[in-house]
């Protein structure tokens, strides 16, 4: 294996994926190169019906409410999405296996069911459900961007597999991911750059880009990421998405493929990804009625609390508190990231909310601990990878002379190796339980300013110090990382704006925070960042996803009547 041809058995595996498309959905009139908004295409390309793109236009509810009556049948809604896929892969290149005729078996098996008995299978009956390349389906390859991988099907579904087909779900992709997962953004060896659809000079996003960029052209109406430093979160806020990174063990992650196998102190969690709230929703309560924590021994024992949605330990969900985190006094957000903090705190303060600013605690303290956890073994997980096929590890995303499928070479190790002793990485621990319990202990003390007696019910962020930025310049996701740090489940929700050059002007700052401060500020000109959508982050506290969710809606209503009121 070693000494194959690595460039010839990745574009073996390419040419394979593109044998897998159906002929007759190879479109010949796609968009030029210099197009950069290609959002609006999938409708008007002309490969679907107009039927089709009411289906793949509709939100989770709807889908699986006319699924339910009959109304649409699980054969066309799959066949919907699959062919909507298949023209954002044409667009983007956001998918790496596509096992359409499988899904479409499945499909036709439940509408089968549904004929025989009058009833769906489980409450996710006949959705399409799109899944990150590293979440494992019996029969097809999980290569995670790794040359090396390639030809080794896997033969056990992951649990959250399991489970999505016991529930209804059909499988019909895998997207595109970075190779060693650990980028914001995406590109591998084997199957290429995805593409941002609202402005294709502009990256979808990591390290579950493909996802991000593929729910974003509606070819899927719900999909699920994986997220150890915000790869739910980036490509969600990049797509205008909603995307969730719940708590460490509340999603069954056994049986994936992942990087940092071993690492135990920051742990990459599964979540939903989609276009409204609801989707994110029937994904968790869904997910959770199966008692995922028989399968996984590192689940936790927690079923959905219906009264923990409904805010039962928040007022009801009445006159809440949001906590606003302007920038982290490390690095100044770009205006348009400051203009959707803005819209949403005026929206929740005309739903009849109350808002504070949030002082950042500790953050430089909690970003400086994340390398060292990650690095603490250096470049060696990578290395085990790409030793066996000879490929090159990718060491960064920058474009070399604007040629998509070209990465910059580098030498410079991912991390280096710290060469700690077992002792001082034990040390790194403590500091992080220090850091943990300092950060508790503040959002408890906010019960002082409130003036509902209550700490902070949820804090608004930004999920990046930019909107998607320029191929290879997503170089900071410390306004995500720092949640997973502290285990804290977060959710994206957009503000329903995209970047305008009138509206997002460039300000002069006579001071910064530091050089990673001044490099953000330099980088940003609003006609590079044109039409990239806007989004925010709410943040929630540890194992506290149902009232994440719940708080999440009134978030997104608020934004939805502000907008309206405009």
């Amino acid at each position: 294996m070693a000494t194959q041809n690595w460039k010839e058995r990745a574009a073996a595996k390419k040419r394979q994926q593109q044998e897998s498309i159906p002929k007759e959905w190879v479109l010949t009139n796609l968009p030029d190169k210099s197009q950069l908004d290609v959002s609006e295409f999938p409708r008007t390309c002309g490969l679907l019906t107009g039927r089709e793109i009411e289906i793949t236009e509709s939100y989770v509810d709807v889908i699986l409410d006319n699924l339910a009556k009959g109304s649409w049948t699980a054969v066309e809604v799959t066949t919907a999405f699959s062919k909507r896929a298949i023209v954002a892969h044409q667009l983007v290149n956001c998918l790496t296996e596509i096992f359409i005729e499988r899904a479409l078996a499945r499909a036709g098996e439940l509408d089968d069911h549904f004929r025989r008995t009058g009833s769906v299978v489980g409450p996710l009956h006949g959705l399409p459900v799109s899944l990150k390349d590293q979440i494992c389906i019996k029969g097809i390859e999980s290569t995670m961007g790794y040359v090396a991988w390639i030809g080794k099907p896997v033969t056990k579904n992951a649990v959250l597999t399991d489970i999505l087909e016991s529930l209804g779900a059909v499988l019909y992709v895998k997207t595109n991911v970075p190779q060693t997962l650990m980028f914001p953004e995406t590109y591998n060896h084997i199957f290429g750059r995805t593409l941002n659809p609202f402005n294709r000079s502009l990256t979808s996003g990591g390290s579950s880009g493909g996802e991000g960029a593929l729910i974003g052209l509606k070819g899927s109406p719900l999909g699920v990421g994986s997220d150890i430093g915000g790869s739910v979160r980036i490509p969600s806020a990049f797509n205008a998405l909603y995307g969730l990174r719940p708590s460490f063990h509340r999603i069954p992650y056994a049986g994936c493929v992942n990087s940092l196998d071993g690492q135990i102190s920051i742990y990459s969690v599964l979540g939903p990804m989609t276009t409204s709230m609801n989707g994110i929703k029937a994904f968790m309560k869904s997910v959770l009625s199966k008692e995922p924590w028989q399968y996984d021994p590192l689940c936790v024992r927690k079923r959905w609390n219906e009264d923990e949605y409904r805010l039962l330990d928040y007022n009801g969900g009445k006159q809440l508190c949001f906590a606003v985190l302007w920038d982290d006094n490390v690095t100044m957000p770009h205006p348009p990231v400051l203009r959707g903090l803005e819209m949403t705190k005026q929206a929740l303060l005309r739903a009849g909310h109350k808002v504070i600013d949030w002082k950042p605690l500790y953050h430089p303290e909690l970003y400086e601990f994340v390398p060292k956890i990650w690095g603490a073994v250096g470049d060696a997980d990578y290395e085990v990878a790409t030793k066996l096929s000879g490929e090159p590890i990718i060491r960064k995303m920058a474009l070399v002379e604007g040629n998509l499928d070209t990465p910059v070479e580098d030498t410079i190790h991912r991390f280096p190796p710290l060469n700690l002793t077992a002792f001082e990485y034990w040390q790194i621990n403590v500091t992080h339980r220090e850091l943990r319990q300092a950060y508790l202990d503040h959002w408890r003390e906010t019960a002082a300013v409130t003036g509902t007696g209550r700490p902070a019910d949820a804090i608004i962020s930004p999920a990046a110090p930019y909107v998607a930025p320029p191929h290879g310049g997503n170089w900071n996701a410390q306004y995500t990382t720092v949640w997973n740090t502290l285990d804290y489940p977060a959710c994206v929700v957009p503000v329903g704006a995209r970047v305008d050059p009138i509206l997002d002007v460039k300000k002069p700052r006579d001071s910064f925070y530091g050089d990673g401060d001044r490099r953000n500020w330099d980088s940003y000109d609003p006609e590079t960042f044109k039409n990239a959508p806007i989004t925010v982050q709410v943040v929630g506290r540890t194992l506290e996803e149902e009232a994440l969710v719940g708080i999440s809606e009134i978030v997104d209503q608020a934004l939805q009547t502000y907008k309206s009121k405009l």
